[in-house]
């Protein structure tokens, strides 16, 4: 009589195992047959290590003879289980021919898979043209074009904003460009695409599964039963037409455009601080101005006031002075408020809470000097801007994905292998095993979703070639509208200097006339305070055009050198 928990026969075997979840063979527990058992694997251990028994040489017939024992039927193979060595090696005879016709018909069924494939892979359309730059109009020129021609190096320097001279405008570009939280942003984001590079490689890699668990089960009238079990898998699809590496190179392409946003972002960045810091000194300069026009107005109403008392002008003089003096100490007001705001932006620029620094006053025409731009400025430099290199590494990114989703059309191939140990008790889980290989190509012969996803690629790269020419058309506006202010700014501060020279000269003589008796004091305060309304535009003036400097060099690129987007196509990077 069995044990309650083996089956008594070959037929309650197979209904036994089929009703238990799938797991690697189990090692059964103690049974009062186990001599011959025994007996089995004592001649079956032997065979294995007899090099000149039958098992050796069938092992040398090939893969082939192995998957015919995994083709086995279950009933045949829970049969050789309880029969004898002697009956099992001939009872194994007609299942090993019956194994190899299945795997022949297997082989031929894989042939014919093989070569539908290759069909199917004939029609699809997985062609790209080769990269180039989209077509934008051709720019020879500026319109302000004077002198010959210079290179880029002789032009801008990297630190072009040295030019202005003023140690204290160096040193906030500098405290910016090591706090600004904007450009610690833009950096992070360089180093999300550098990882993601090494996310795409890894699409073309290995991977291996590792799982261990346990069942714990009891049917009433039966024993307790436990099972232990052990298994792993290693898949792996082959990148055998290169889709992987497309996509490698689209993340390529996305690092390199993610170092041209922060590029782009330094240039702001200094251009920013460099014209919060021009308008700074002005609103010092315009707030002492201004505080000189009031006093003098105050002066004026004195004497308004003073001659309404001796009746010589009516009181709507007096009022209509008053009125003047509110007016400027209004704008008095404002100019503080604005430079107040301006400090403010200032702290955020260099990356410290708003109110924590405060520039000290200073006068903008003592502190900056105006640096010499070079006539003749090559259209070329516009390959120095960051933001279009970065348009144009993505369209190359664009371009990439694209040729991504066509390859995803054809068949892929994978190889899955796995092993695994299953048995009723932990001493034996190392006793038996079950591995298995197995090879697999999975045809798309109908995916709608992945020729939708080659059309939304095709867009997708049509906006970025569209999005590269608005960048370029708005690079050469910014270049021109720099070009014309700063031109218009220069011809307007000739004018205004020689209005201010002009009006002192007026003021000066008005002084001697006052001494002289000649003219009032009333006459000498109109003539200054319209030489400080003079002044204070010469100011505004000077601050345009250190603005208009500083947006011309932003407009060109800064310093940065040019890049050649379609180069580095043709040359395999490193990385």
């Amino acid at each position: 009589m069995p044990p309650r928990n083996l089956p008594a026969t070959a037929g309650d075997s197979k209904k036994f195992l089929s009703n238990r979840p799938f797991h690697a063979p189990l090692a059964a527990p103690p049974d009062p047959r186990a001599d011959t058992s025994a007996r089995f694997d004592d001649e079956a251990a032997r065979q294995m290590l007899d090099l000149k028994g039958p098992s050796f040489h069938a092992t040398k017939r090939g893969l082939s003879e192995i998957t015919v024992s995994a083709l086995l039927d279950s009933s045949d193979r829970q049969r050789l289980l309880f029969m004898t060595p002697a009956r099992q090696r001939s009872a194994s005879q007609p299942a090993h021919a019956s194994g190899r016709a299945r795997v022949s018909a297997a082989l031929r069924g894989v042939c014919a898979a093989a070569v539908c494939a290759l069909s199917l892979c004939a029609c699809v359309d997985v062609s790209m043209p080769d990269y180039k730059r989209p077509d934008t109009p051709a720019k020879a020129s500026w319109s302000d074009h004077k002198g010959a021609p210079v290179s880029a190096a002789a032009t801008i320097q990297p630190d072009w904003w040295k030019g202005f001279h003023d140690p204290d405008l160096d040193a906030l570009i500098a405290k910016a460009i090591a706090g600004n939280f904007d450009i610690k942003v833009l950096a992070a984001r360089i180093d999300v695409a550098s990882t993601q590079i090494g996310e795409a490689k890894a699409g073309a890699l290995p991977t291996m599964d590792l799982g261990a668990g346990a069942n714990f089960e009891k049917t009433t009238g039966q024993p307790f039963i436990k099972q232990y079990n052990v298994a792993t898998q290693v898949n792996w699809d082959i990148d055998i037409w290169g889709k992987v590496e497309k996509g490698v190179q689209a993340q390529k392409a996305e690092f390199h455009a993610s170092e041209a946003d922060w590029r782009a972002g330094y240039l702001e960045l200094v251009a920013n601080v460099s014209s919060t810091y021009f308008q700074i000194l002005q609103f010092d300069d315009q707030i002492e101005q201004q505080q000189k026009t009031l006093d003098t107005n105050r002066q004026i109403l004195t004497i308004y006031d003073g001659q309404r008392r001796s009746g010589l002008v009516p009181q709507t003089q007096v009022l209509r002075q008053q009125a003047e003096i509110n007016r400027l100490t209004n704008q008095l007001l404002e100019l503080r408020r604005s430079r107040a705001l301006a400090n403010n932006a200032l702290c955020t620029l260099i990356g410290v809470p708003a109110g924590e620094f405060q520039l000290p006053q200073g006068h903008l025409q003592e502190r900056v000097q105006l640096p010499d731009v070079p006539d003749g400025l090559p259209s070329q430099l516009l390959a120095r801007r960051p933001d279009v290199v970065a348009a144009e590494f993505r369209v190359l990114e664009a371009y990439n994905l694209v040729g991504q989703a066509k390859l995803a059309q054809l068949p892929t191939i994978s190889l899955t292998g796995h092993a695994g140990t299953a048995s009723f008790a932990l001493t034996d889980l190392l006793k038996s095993f079950t591995y298995g290989f197995m090879p697999s190509i999975n045809i798309p012969l109908l995916d709608p979703g992945v020729r939708a996803h080659v059309k939304v690629t095709q867009a997708e790269s049509t906006v970025a070639e569209q999005q590269y020419r608005v960048t370029v058309m708005g690079a050469f506006e910014e270049v021109e509208n720099a070009l014309v202010n700063l031109g218009s700014h220069k011809a307007q501060r000739a004018q205004l200097q020689q209005e201010v020279s002009r009006l002192q000269i007026v003021a000066d003589q008005i002084q001697s006339q006052l001494h002289l008796g000649v003219v009032s004091q009333l006459e000498v305060f109109e003539t200054e305070r319209t030489l400080l309304q003079a002044q204070q535009d010469l100011l505004a003036n000077h601050q345009l055009i250190l603005s208009d400097t500083v947006l011309l060099y932003k407009a060109l690129g800064g310093g940065w050198p040019s890049i050649d987007v379609q180069a580095q196509v043709k040359e395999p990077e490193s990385k």
